[in-house]
This record gives structure tokens, C-alpha cells and sequence, in this order.
């Protein structure tokens, strides 16, 4: 589209920029159908919760991603599930078996003493890519922001690739309130404290979409995107939806920790 000046856009395999799908079930001619037309823009596909041990078209889904070159992760509430059974070990194989490199990392749904689920990312980094998740999926359960900073700093430095901020699949938890407003003097201490290109944020809805893409720029690190919204998502990233016409900052506005800034 020579007659528009877009603004780049890292490309695939990308470290800035991600989106990460949630898949909530598709068939493979869906998955087919979202790689076929926005393809370019899918980083990387969960199978929300725990719905890989119920899918009948699992290992089919799971050859078109590969094909695709598209890796998958599984719902951290089955790791949850697999930690509070003492079963996962036996997840890890399933994985093995699957073919899967990543795994997800999450304490929203069981409790966990921080300290041990630092280890169990240090553990399981040695073989896999590990995502960890920060945050209660329960909207009434209020975090202070510190308490946020320390525990996305002690995961990452314990060998997570990325940490996952929580929002829930409808948008009312962990950053957001319960009604899905931003909870913006927390992004801005985490802004403040941790390089946020490792992170990725939770945003389900187009608002919290566009907010945290004119606050992080174009190259945010989205996550639990539904896939019938990654090419409006990625509308957005480049201006080409109203929402973010001349709203986008160019560069990076929030560099991380120790990068220049005061």
C-alpha cells in the first residue's frame, strides 16, 4: 500500500509487539480460516484453561499451529490443577508427547507461596519456555502495586520469558477493575519499575486495547485476544481504526528501567 505511511512493525519471530490468542475451542477450519487471513500477526496461541484435555481435534489443531509456525501454550489453570494434584510431572510429559515447548505459570486460581512458584520457573525453564501470569483471577482481590513490581521482577529473573499480566477473558480482574477500567496508577509503577517488553498485558476488550497502546506505543505485548479481534487489533497497532488516528506515540515512551530515562 504504497500511498499510505504506515509506521513499522517488527516482524515474526517477534520479542516486541506480541499478540497472544486465546483459543477457546476452534476447529481446525477456524484456525485455518484466522491463520489464512491474519496470520502474520498471531505470535502465539493459548488453549484457554483447560480445554486442550477436552478438545476432540486437539492433535489435528495443534499440526495446522505447527505448520503455521505458530507455538501454543496451554492454560495456566491446568498447571494450577496439575501443582495442586502433584501431577506435574506427568504434565511436562504430556507435553513432551504433544510436541509443546511453553508452558504457562499462574497462581490465580490456587494459592502459591511466591517463593515456590519461583522455583518451579527456574525448574521448568531448563527444558521449557516458560510464561508466568501475575494476578488474582478473582476482581475483588486487590494487589498493591508494589507487591505487583516484586513478584513480576523475582519471575522473570527466575527464568520466565515473559509474565503475563492478569485480566481475566472478560477484562475485570488483576489490571483492570471490575468493570474493565484500567487500573492506571498501576501500569504506570510497573511502567516505572520493569522492562515491559518482557511482559505481556491481558486486554481483551478494544478500550483496554487502545489504552494500553497509546500509553506503550504500537510494539505492547497484548495477550488474550480472541481471534475474530486480532486483525482489528492490529488495525489499531498501525492507526488504521479511529480509535488510535494520530494517538499512537512514536518511539518508545516508557524505555525501560536504567534506559535514560530520570
Amino acid at each position: 500500500m504504497s500511498f499510505l505511511q504506515l509506521a513499522s512493525r517488527s516482524g515474526k519471530p517477534r520479542e516486541r509487539g506480541l499478540t497472544h490468542v486465546m483459543d477457546r475451542g476452534l476447529s481446525v477450519a477456524a484456525v485455518d480460516g484466522l491463520m489464512e487471513s491474519a496470520g502474520a500477526s498471531v505470535d502465539i496461541v493459548k488453549l484457554g484453561w483447560g480445554t486442550a484435555v477436552v478438545a476432540q481435534n486437539l492433535k489435528a489443531k495443534l499440526a495446522r499451529y505447527a505448520e503455521w509456525g505458530v507455538p501454543v501454550v496451554l492454560g495456566g489453570t491446568l498447571t494450577e490443577i496439575a501443582i495442586r494434584d502433584g501431577r506435574l510431572a506427568q504434565l511436562v510429559e504430556w507435553l513432551r508427547e504433544l510436541g509443546l515447548s511453553h508452558i504457562e505459570v499462574s497462581d490465580g486460581t490456587i494459592e502459591m507461596d511466591s517463593q515456590r512458584k519461583c522455583e518451579l520457573i527456574a525448574e521448568l525453564s531448563e527444558e521449557l519456555t516458560v510464561l508466568s501470569e501475575v494476578g488474582s483471577k478473582d476482581a475483588h482481590e486487590i494487589m498493591a502495586p508494589y507487591v505487583w513490581v516484586a513478584r513480576i521482577q523475582a519471575e522473570l529473573a527466575a527464568g520466565a520469558w515473559k509474565v503475563i499480566a492478569e485480566a481475566r477473558e472478560s477484562g475485570t480482574a488483576g489490571i483492570y477493575r471490575a468493570d474493565g477500567e484500567v487500573r492506571s496508577g498501576l501500569i504506570d509503577e510497573i511502567a516505572h519499575e520493569v522492562d515491559t517488553t518482557r511482559m505481556i498485558f491481558e486486554a481483551p476488550r478494544k478500550e483496554q486495547q487502545v489504552w494500553l497502546l497509546t500509553y506503550f506505543g504500537r510494539e505492547c505485548n497484548l495477550g488474550n485476544i480472541a481471534a475474530e479481534d486480532v486483525l482489528s487489533l492490529e488495525t489499531l497497532r498501525l492507526g488504521l481504526r479511529s480509535d488510535t488516528v494520530g494517538r499512537i506515540p512514536e518511539g518508545d515512551p516508557h524505555p525501560p528501567p536504567g534506559d535514560g530515562r530520570s
